[in-house]
C-alpha cells in the first residue's frame, strides 16, 4: 500500500519560515518524481515545487521561487519544502505528490499518487 504522510505544517507569522516533511512508503521512490501542490478555501489546487526523482533537477511556480526549495534524501525516502519569507497568501493545505513521469508531475490530473495534506496558516 502507497502512502504519503506529510508534516511540519502549522501556524507562522508572516515573513517566518517552516520546512515540510513527507514520508512515502510503498513504492521505489527514487524511481519517482516528486511535488508539492497546495489548495487555499474557495481556489483550485495548484502547483508549488517538484523535482527529479534523483534530485538533479527543481522546478517552483513564480511566485514561490527564491523563497521556497524542494529537496529529497532517497536513502530516507523522504521529500522536503522549505518555506522562508512567508506570506499570508501562502496560506493553504499543501498536498505531496509522486509520479512516475516528470513530465506529469506538474498537473493536478493523472497524479500517481497524492497526500492528505499538511495545513500552513501565515499570519500578516
Amino acid at each position: 500500500q502507497v502512502q504519503l504522510v506529510e508534516s511540519g505544517g502549522g501556524l507562522v507569522q508572516a515573513g517566518g519560515s517552516l520546512r515540510l516533511s513527507c514520508a512515502v512508503s510503498g513504492l521505489t521512490f527514487s524511481s519517482y518524481a516528486s511535488g508539492w501542490f497546495r489548495q487555499a478555501p474557495g481556489k483550485e489546487r495548484e502547483f508549488v515545487a517538484a523535482i527529479t526523482s534523483s534530485g538533479g533537477r527543481t522546478n517552483y511556480k513564480d511566485s514561490v521561487q527564491g523563497r521556497f526549495t524542494i529537496s529529497r534524501d532517497n536513502a530516507e525516502n523522504t521529500v522536503y519544502l522549505q518555506m522562508n519569507s512567508l506570506k499570508p497568501e501562502d496560506t493553504a493545505v499543501y498536498y505531496c505528490a509522486a509520479n512516475r513521469y516528470w513530465s506529469r508531475i506538474f498537473y493536478v490530473p493523472g497524479m500517481d499518487y497524492w497526500g492528505k495534506g499538511a495545513l500552513v496558516t501565515v499570519s500578516s
